[in-house]
């Protein structure tokens, strides 16, 4: 069986870890279980040694953010395949072996992901990756279970071994050769869509991402920023450009990214309607962070083997379209 671990990436997370760590802990079985530390000033170092000493603690210089914090962690992890968890996440019993598996089964599958539910409503799927990762032509991710806020009850429809496009930041199981091979997380995006980019990135490179439903996990989410928070607002518009102008293929990119430029100008406006001016800021703030940041983002384009990567041409204007 390939060696496993388990790797929680926390900053000041002692409430959460109190809450979620004793299920990885006691049902990970056989990965070895990492707590990554990204500097915290609480106590969860201290709590998470006294408690479960069988975890084995990263302690980072600073805070790294996701990407960075990530980065710096796997260089201490020597087992051959990762799963990354977000610290407010629970499992059950035997939630691991289905995502070991399926790993085992094929040498180009390079990611994996379980059906993510929502912790407290567990008969949903949760926001931040549902039942696997897809992107539109515009490179606006979404996931199979939810489309913008709307939300899709597990009744069993995505219940399916099937490659997706990418894999949520929430449960990440990935090959460690894969992960240094491409690059790793870009730091530049600190936090928010990086897993977007590492799983185009691959794809690129030519290995698969996979989602199955044997495995099943219960993710908290808004943890860190939640969807109320216009920080993750920027980050999201602005990392999903960067996404776009590294990924995408060559063949029509200075069209498709006016459009997209466009396409977050309705967004803006929606936000405005909705009485959010401060989400409509963080729009524009992002647009102008990128554009300071575009020769170097471009610069980064790496695409070994080009292949189809949208699975709808625009879920904005289907959504705002006036169709019935």
């Amino acid at each position: 069986m390939i060696t496993t671990a388990v790797v929680i990436l926390n900053w000041n997370g002692l409430k959460l870890l109190k809450e979620f760590l004793p299920s990885v802990a006691n049902f990970s079985r056989p990965a070895q279980v990492y707590l990554a530390d990204n500097a915290s000033n609480d106590t969860s170092v201290a709590w998470t040694t006294a408690n479960f000493p069988q975890v084995k603690i990263i302690q980072l210089s600073k805070n790294f953010g996701y990407a960075g914090g990530y980065n710096q962690a796997l260089k201490e992890v020597k087992e051959e395949f990762c799963i990354l968890l977000n610290n407010d996440v629970k499992v059950p019993k035997n939630w691991i072996l289905p995502i070991i598996q399926l790993i085992e089964e094929n040498n180009n599958i390079a990611a994996v992901q379980p059906k993510i539910k929502d912790y407290k409503k567990p008969d949903y799927f949760e926001y931040a990756g549902a039942a696997g990762g897809l992107i539109d032509y515009f490179a606006y991710p979404y996931c199979r279970g939810r489309m913008f806020n709307q939300i899709e009850k597990d009744e069993g429809q995505y219940n399916q071994i099937q490659e997706i496009f990418w894999a949520s930041g929430a449960c990440l199981g990935i090959r460690k050769s894969v992960f240094y091979e491409v690059g790793g997380f870009d730091e530049d995006y600190f936090a928010h869509m990086e897993e977007i980019d590492l799983c185009w990135r691959m794809r690129n490179a030519g290995f698969l991402t996979y989602y199955t439903p044997k495995s099943e996990i219960f993710h908290l989410g808004g943890g860190t920023l939640n969807t109320l928070n216009p920080r993750k607002t920027f980050l999201n518009f602005r990392n999903s450009l960067y996404n776009l102008v590294k990924n995408a293929p060559s063949r029509n990119i200075y069209i498709k990214l006016l459009l997209r430029l466009i396409l977050d100008g309705f967004a803006a406006f929606y936000f405005l309607f909705q009485l959010k001016p401060m989400h409509f800021l963080a729009v524009i703030k992002a647009h102008f962070s990128f554009y300071n940041s575009f020769s170097k983002i471009k610069n980064k384009r790496v695409i070994k083997t080009p292949r189809k990567y949208y699975s709808k041409f625009s879920i904005v204007l289907e959504k705002f379209s006036f169709k019935n």
